[in-house]
């Protein structure tokens, strides 16, 4: 491995942990209130697009960053649906 993919493989897995803690948090506190749904479904169009991007060049990098991130955001999204939703019902 190069220094520009253990660089790229470092970046990607600190700003992919970093959604871990509001993963965590949104489904402890099964709310997502303060959370911007139209923010986090373009951010998770956004990241798709990355995952795509990196498969078309073969960036393990970008691949490895994006897919992780896309299913951390893809959860937040789902749960900022669903408990809203299940706030609304109340």
């Amino acid at each position: 491995m190069n220094a520009a993919d253990a660089l790229g493989l470092f970046a990607g897995a600190l700003t992919t942990l970093a959604f871990v803690p509001q993963v965590i948090r949104v489904w402890r506190t099964r709310s997502a209130r303060d959370l911007s749904l139209a923010s986090f479904a373009i951010f998770t169009a956004g990241v798709a697009l990355w995952l795509v991007y990196g498969l078309l060049i073969g960036a393990l990098p970008v691949i490895l960053a994006n897919a992780v991130t896309l299913v951390l955001a893809g959860a937040i999204l789902a749960m900022k649906v669903r408990f809203d939703r299940a706030r609304k019902r109340r």
